[in-house]
């Protein structure tokens, strides 16, 4: 059996080494037939490259298939990062443009704060709307002008279109306006056309009762109320709003002011009136009482 092993090895080892030796004597060959320089050689090489390249593109496909899976995932990659600037960018654009649109209602109230045409005799002062009373029992809002800016108690608040409220309470920076809905309101208006005289009082609801009228039958839906002026708390002529009949058979007022949407308020100067105290020039002063002469009183005959 070992004896079989030997003789194997014995022949076997001659052979490996001839066949080294010939690969060795083909490649020592095929080295030096790629460094021959001539033009038959080089035909030679080509055809040898036409002949045998080709067949090994089977051998390159799993490097070609992995070299594009790896540009494929470095796409992927791009594009990823792509949508996720693309989203931020769309975020940041869609704050501007809620900021604009914020802007934008900023101006168109100051615009319509703008249009509103006043007496000439009223100076105003423009106030932003800080925070609501937020209680169905107080109807108030508060202003960011105060004594600083002149504010007084009392004085007239607008928006754009009519007439808010009033003045109640003065700070050094803030202001605070009681709405013409609070239930504390009580409001002298004129009905136009008709001239009636009538008392706007507040209830906490959307649409205050007009009470006191002098003669409700001449009053009608739609009829024009404005401020009447009469006790010196409110200027004349200013808009309210317009005569509805309510639910409960009252005659109510459609407020012209949006109270759903009180951004900017204007503050009317309302200057005092001249106080007299002097009596007039066609009113004669009392004469002084002069006296008589002593001899006249004695001789009273003359």
């Amino acid at each position: 059996m070992a004896k079989d092993r030997g003789n194997s090895e014995d022949y076997v080892r001659p052979i490996r080494r001839l066949l080294i030796g010939i690969l060795l004597l083909c490649l020592a060959g095929l080295f030096i037939l790629w460094r021959i320089d001539s033009p038959r050689v080089e035909r030679m090489r080509a055809q040898l490259i036409d002949k045998f390249v080709p067949s090994f593109e089977w051998a390159l496909v799993p490097v070609t298939k992995t070299v594009g899976m790896i540009e494929n995932f470095q796409s992927y990659q791009r594009i990823y990062d792509q949508n996720q600037e693309l989203r931020r960018e769309l975020r940041q654009m869609q704050a501007w443009k809620e900021a604009a649109l914020q802007l934008e209602q900023k101006n168109a109230k100051l615009l319509d704060l703008n249009k509103v045409r006043i007496d000439p005799k009223y100076t105003y002062v423009t106030g932003v709307v800080m925070a609501d009373s937020g209680s169905p029992f107080r109807q108030s809002v508060l202003l960011n002008v105060g004594s600083r800016d002149g504010i007084r108690d009392g004085w007239a608040t607008m928006d754009g279109i009519g007439l808010v409220g009033r003045i109640s309470g003065v700070g050094t920076n803030t202001s605070r306006v009681i709405l013409l809905t609070d239930s504390n309101s009580r409001l002298p208006a004129t009905i136009q056309p008709s001239g009636q005289r009538a008392i706007l009082s507040g209830d906490n609801s959307s649409r205050p009762p007009l009470d006191f009228i002098e003669s409700p039958e001449l009053v009608r839906p739609g009829d024009r109320v404005v401020s009447s002026g009469d006790g010196g708390v409110f200027p004349t002529d200013l808009l309210i709003g317009q005569v509805a009949m309510g639910p409960d058979r009252r005659l109510r007022v459609i407020l012209a002011a949006d109270y759903e949407r009180l951004d900017y308020l204007r503050v009317l100067r309302t200057h005092e009136s001249e106080q007299i105290s002097d009596p007039g020039g066609l009113i004669l002063p009392d004469a002084p009482l002069t006296t008589l002469p002593q001899d006249a009183e004695a001789n009273p005959d003359g």
